[in-house]
């Protein structure tokens, strides 16, 4: 009788503790991108994690402020490498064994980090990529594992590699005809064996906005979870969105490769608030509003009634990202670059969303151009050149928040990007006698356009209570958060710089 009473006790306890479990790590997982120019101290921004209910976030990169900001904190990391490095990752083990020591056995061991993946790459098999990462992924994969076993993380730490969604098709235009590109079959089983051998989780990043901004005939309503948009029927399942219908391609493309119950992660999802028509708040809000009801809800797809961990893209706008795939990319966050709030969400419980606390900014003043200066001037055109290759005038593309602003406006408003860029340096207001700095605020006032005030960089800097004096991490940011190169501002597109340059001169 004692021991029954014992074994129920034990199954109770276990089942508490269960519980316990999966509500501790239910929340919200983001992405932290770090492409910036004047970068929100890490500290705020792991502060703006918790106070929102994320608990699980992915860094691109193994970044030493992010990282030890995330010490302690009870957010679970995915820790990234990016393409550059597979290269070396995949032909030497032992730079893979230095790469985990150094960045996630490291940060583990001396800063409390909860490192719980490394994602190998970032897209690495993407069609524009024209296989130049196709060779190089599973083995560089297969060398972090063993670093990480190596190390004695073999069990805590699993490796993954996130993926595009173009990695599998069908056929037949339904989900059930899904299955991988054949130029990458090979490879993608190789990872996927690999990986299920070790029981570690596949990831994907989807993205609806991008099937919705690519083709001007996709149905606008399917690509978000509420729209009225006809369903697709594929044999007894209907679809009403295009994330249930993408996520269950892949489905069906494991399924078909013998992997139906291999854990997958989608890596990336959301929808940007600027740079192109569709990219708004109102859609953006609409969007993710729906992406969060769904997480709260643990609502699955049709193949998959288990939903995957989620991880939403992104967590704070990168104002010095690339813009190669279009001005969208810089406007990916739900939060500003200084943590402040785009657009109101609800985040279940009656908890509504909250900024950041803490931020310091430059003083309110702003370049804009002058009463006395002449549209017609001809170095205006010069001038617009400069202030938008070293700064960013994405708002002001086609469509965009700041798209209605007429000649002077969108003159000022290029003028100011590169003042606020430079820390409002007084050098920075001068453009060929066409500008002057102003304590009013620019930014119309019945309109979506706004001019921003930039964080005062040396204000946080200066609060700061640990110096990194050595730093030999991979990375291309570091612990104090500094303002990026101008070099690095310089927009690789010269079609955008000319769509701009022309609807600054309509």
């Amino acid at each position: 009788m004692g021991f029954q009473r014992f074994t129920m006790f034990f199954l109770l306890a276990l089942f508490i503790l269960s519980q316990g479990l999966v509500k501790g790590t239910h929340g919200f997982a983001c992405n932290w991108g770090l492409r910036s120019t004047h970068l929100l101290p890490p500290q705020i921004v792991v502060k703006l994690m918790k106070d929102n209910g994320f608990k699980q976030v992915k860094l691109f990169e193994a970044d030493t402020g992010a990282l030890k900001a995330l010490g302690n904190s009870g957010i679970q990391v995915m820790v990234g490498i990016p393409n550059d490095m597979l290269d070396s990752l995949a032909t030497n083990v032992n730079a893979a064994i230095a790469w985990v020591n150094q960045n996630v056995s490291n940060y583990i061991s001396k800063n409390g980090v909860d490192i719980r993946y490394v994602a190998v790459g970032n897209e690495a098999f993407l069609k524009t990529y024209n296989g130049r990462f196709v060779n190089a992924t599973f083995p560089a994969i297969q060398n972090i594992q063993a670093a990480l076993i190596k190390a004695g993380l073999g069990r805590k730490v699993k490796v993954t590699t996130p993926l595009n969604a173009d990695v599998y098709q069908s056929d037949s235009g339904l989900p059930s005809g899904g299955n991988f590109r054949p130029d990458i079959q090979d490879q993608m089983i190789s990872i996927i064996k690999f990986l299920y051998q070790n029981a570690a989780p596949l990831t994907f990043n989807i993205y609806p906005f991008l099937s919705l901004d690519a083709d001007p005939n996709f149905p606008k309503e399917f690509a978000f979870f509420d729209g009225s948009a006809a369903p697709v029927v594929d044999g007894s399942i209907t679809y009403t969105n295009v994330l249930d219908a993408n996520f269950d391609t892949l489905i069906s493309a494991l399924e078909k490769n013998g992997f139906g119950s291999m854990p997958v992660i989608i890596g990336e999802v959301g929808w940007p608030t600027d740079g192109t028509e569709n990219a708004n708040k109102k859609n953006a809000q609409r969007f993710n509003q729906g992406l969060i009801d769904r997480i709260i809800k643990r609502q699955g797809t049709p193949k998959r009634s288990t939903p995957p961990d989620i991880y939403v893209f992104g967590f704070i706008d990168e104002a010095a990202k690339s813009i190669e795939p279009g001005p969208f990319e810089r406007h990916w966050g739900i939060f500003n670059f200084d943590g402040s709030i785009k657009y109101p969400l609800n985040l279940g419980g009656g908890k509504a969303l909250v900024g950041a606390k803490g931020v310091n900014y430059l003083p309110k003043k702003w370049c804009v151009m002058s009463d006395q200066a002449n549209v017609m001037d001809p170095g205006l055109a010069d001038s617009l050149s400069k202030a938008c290759t070293y700064a960013d005038c994405t708002s002001l593309s086609p469509g965009s928040s700041c798209s209605g602003l007429d000649t002077k406006g969108n003159a000022s408003y290029a003028f100011n990007m590169y003042y606020q860029n430079l820390d409002q340096r007084k050098d920075a207001c001068q453009f060929n006698g066409l500008s002057v700095i102003t304590s009013t605020n620019p930014s119309p006032p019945t309109s979506t356009c706004h001019f921003e005030i930039m964080i005062d960089l040396g204000k946080h800097q200066n609060k700061s209570t640990t110096t990194s004096t050595t730093t030999t991490t991979t990375t291309t940011t570091s612990l104090a958060a500094p303002k990026m190169k101008m070099h690095s501002m310089a927009m690789p597109l010269s079609t955008f710089m000319f769509t701009i340059m022309l609807s600054l001169c309509i």
